[in-house]
């Protein structure tokens, strides 16, 4: 225990739901977010209201800002996603006729 509070190790994607959801985002536009099911968030969620001992996402989200195991800042989490932004084409396609 550190400072009366438990440390809980949350994996990478419930931290970025949790902090997606701290922006305000539901789950089916954080799905969208980050390319994977609604119910792939929802069972994210879950995993990390165990962890912390919660029944909900507004307690889960408060919860972990305490800890410190989130930013709250979902601007981090663009950085952290796995899928790279497509690069632009150099030149728009022009028919050649």
């Amino acid at each position: 225990m550190r400072n009366g509070f438990t440390v809980t190790h949350l994996t990478s994607r419930e931290q970025s739901c949790l902090n997606w959801a701290a922006h305000g985002k539901t789950s089916w536009e954080i799905s969208i977010i980050l390319g994977i099911t609604e119910r792939t968030i929802n069972f994210h969620f879950q995993n990390a209201y165990a962890k912390l001992g919660v029944y909900s996402r507004q307690a889960a989200i408060t919860l972990a800002l305490q800890r410190r195991l989130i930013s709250g800042d979902p601007a981090s989490e663009l950085s952290r996603q796995r899928k790279p932004l497509p690069e632009p084409h150099p030149e728009p396609y022009r028919n050649p006729s």
